[in-house]
């Protein structure tokens, strides 16, 4: 079963954005538990890979490329967002209850 934003968004209760990480707070509603996970804050698309070369011959094509590359945190049309990948690295946690329609807090670590 492939991950939606619409199972994860309700389960979002906090997220922290600074320079180099985005921290996303999941709570399970049922069982209360919040599970925390970090993950870089970078392009998801594709890691943003700046060799020394070219940082060295092209200091502002490469600063560019860096900083005015979009980041999409949140999009109910994309399935490679950063809450998506943040959701993944805790997804050992959850599991998918068809009863209550939603992923609920397990305590079981694989």
């Amino acid at each position: 079963m492939s991950i939606n934003h619409k199972d994860v968004t309700p389960l979002l209760e906090f997220i922290k954005i600074d320079r180099f990480y985005v921290v996303c707070h999941f709570r399970c509603k049922i069982t209360n538990k919040t599970i925390i996970s970090t993950v870089p804050f970078e392009p998801y698309d594709g890691k943003i890979e700046i060799s020394w070369q070219e940082i060295l011959m092209h200091p502002i094509d490469t600063y560019n490329r860096y900083y005015h590359t979009s980041i999409t945190i949140y999009d109910n049309n994309s399935h490679d967002t950063i809450v998506i990948k943040a959701f993944e690295k805790i997804l050992k946690y959850f599991e998918w209850s068809n009863s209550y329609n939603s992923y609920i807090y397990t305590a079981k670590r694989v």
